[in-house]
This record gives C-alpha cells, structure tokens and sequence, in this order.
C-alpha cells in the first residue's frame, strides 16, 4: 500500500506543482525583496502591503513566462 502512495506523491504531476510553487515563491521572493528596496520607510504596513501583492503579482509574472515559453516554442 505504501509503494502505491510513494508513486502517487511522487509522479510527473507532482514534480511539476512542486516546481510551480517553488517558481512562485522565489518570485514572491524577488517582488518582496524589491518593493521593501524602492519604499522610502520601512515599517510594519509597508512590509505588509508589500508582501501581500507580491503573491498575485508573482502568479502572474509565472503565467507570463509561461505564455512567452509557449509563444516560442510555437511560433
């Protein structure tokens, strides 16, 4: 029963969803990052705010890549 699992939690699917949040992430990473360089002061609301729009903003700068790598490889 738990080889039939280990295959489930490990297969190609998987490995791409891990690789998508972990995409998603470092750009969260790189916005956050960015945002709290371009503030003039850095307080609590501000890291929030920040922190909090880089998500949506890094979900959409992966569906960018992603269009622009299909872009390319079909054209």
């Amino acid at each position: 029963m738990l080889a039939g699992l280990t295959g489930v939690l490990t297969g190609p699917r998987v490995r791409k969803g891990w690789a998508a949040l972990a995409e998603v992430l470092a750009w969260w990473a790189a916005l956050t990052g960015l945002w709290m360089v371009l503030i003039t002061t850095v307080d609590p609301v501000e890291s929030a705010v920040g922190a909090t729009l880089a998500l949506p903003a890094a979900v959409c700068a992966r569906a960018a890549r992603r269009a622009a790598r299909q872009e390319v490889l079909s054209g």
